[in-house]
């Protein structure tokens, strides 16, 4: 698969062949058809006039659809090859959503790595609820196949995943998913659909923490789903119309703008971020350099053969929390902070960010260790990173 191997797309936005990188530009809705404006015009509206009650509108309640939102998910449906896109305030609200498709009683199996905020739905809110999750290694196709229950319902798999970027593969578990009536989901926020296409290798449902690299400027803040055909894309039309948990115009509007530039954003920042993987995997100070981009990722191969890169994310351990907490204070280029995925390059602490939900034991059974720390590469000069990480790894 590559990026100039664009998927046969039928009906509402493109019936040509495009490229990736064309397509992000050329989506269907980059000119407005009433006034060849050349940005989608924000329908600043909560509800719609019925000019004949007897043939409604297409769009009569914002919560229930809106043209500026609508654009936006038909954008993210035609980049990641599947029928219907649905766009959420958060990626929180995309995935806990999704998981309203399963019932009291239902069972899923999880990646285990999985990103903190999913992990602490899916068990300290959803468990109350009666929806079981095992979390499970996923590099390892065997051990998700016995923990196949009665009740197993879906499996969510996050790769690479977050923030120990361990790769799954993913066509070996949605042909298994299929074969065992599952509903399949991954978290593709890491690689978006520039680099992965989950639908292509038959997953299910895919899904984004559109905050991130979609979104690209630390200014919205969003959750994408897509389905792979119509009866899943009514079911989860139903429960976003249901819940109320939509995104709104101005942040449709500013989502669509950062996607426009993800071609651009990704293949720069994953140039420097495989120049800092293979930088710090050479310092003897480091305990451990997590990146399917270098050779001894154990996931490499299976990272090479799904995927047309490795992305953006690195993570590193640094020895000791009292380390890692010395490193971040003495930064000067990266900001510390949560999130990822933004044009400036971001250093996070898992142990005190995104999987601060997560118990210690928990953490470190996930190789979560105290001294690992997560940087997402921006669009800086990686020469500048290099040189201000150096000076406070000597600190």
């Amino acid at each position: 698969m590559s990026h100039e191997e664009g998927k046969q797309v039928t009906g509402k936005q493109q019936e040509k062949k495009l490229s990736f990188d064309t397509r992000l530009l050329h989506f269907g809705s980059e000119v407005d058809a009433a006034t060849g404006a050349s940005s989608v015009p924000l329908y600043q509206a909560s509800t719609f006039h019925h000019t004949d009650v007897f043939n409604p509108p297409l769009h009569d309640y914002t919560r229930s659809g809106n043209p500026t939102r609508q654009a936006l998910e038909d954008y993210i449906a035609l980049l990641e090859g599947g029928t219907n896109g649905y766009a959420f305030p958060s990626g929180m609200a995309a995935i806990s959503a999704t998981f309203m498709l399963f019932s009291s009683g239902d069972h899923l199996i999880v990646t285990e790595d999985v990103y903190g905020g999913t992990y602490r739905l899916l068990t300290g809110i959803l468990n109350r609820f009666g929806l079981e999750a095992t979390f499970v290694d996923m590099t390892n196709v065997e051990a998700v196949k016995a923990a196949l229950r009665p009740n197993t319902k879906g499996i969510y798999i996050e790769t690479p995943s977050n923030p120990t970027l361990k790769v799954t593969d993913i066509s070996a578990l949605a042909a298994w998913s299929r074969e065992q009536g599952l509903i399949s989901m991954v978290d593709n926020t890491f690689m978006t659909p520039y680099y992965q296409r989950p639908i292509e290798l038959g997953v299910d449902i895919v899904l984004h923490s559109a905050t991130k690299f979609l979104g690209g400027h630390s200014d919205v803040l969003a959750g994408l789903a897509v389905t792979a055909n119509e009866t899943l894309g009514r079911q989860l039309k139903y429960l976003q119309n249901g819940l109320g948990t939509v995104l709104g115009v101005q942040d449709s509007w500013l989502l669509m703008r950062g996607m426009k530039t993800l071609s651009a954003r990704m293949a720069h920042s994953e140039l420097s971020a495989r120049r800092l993987a293979a930088w710090l995997s050479g310092r003897k100070d480091i305990a451990a350099v997590y990146y399917p981009g270098l050779d001894n990722h154990p996931g490499h191969d299976i990272q090479n053969r799904q995927s047309t890169g490795y992305g953006a994310v690195i993570s590193f351990d640094v020895g000791s929390g009292e380390r890692a907490k010395q490193v971040l204070n003495a930064v000067k280029l990266p900001i510390v902070a949560v999130s990822l995925g933004a044009v400036e390059s971001i250093l996070s602490y898992p142990a005190m960010m995104s999987h601060a939900s997560m118990p210690p034991e928990v953490r470190l059974e996930r190789g979560i260790t105290d001294g690992l720390l997560r940087f997402s590469v921006g669009l800086e000069d990686i020469e500048d990173l290099i040189v201000d990480l150096e000076q406070a790894l000597e600190q």
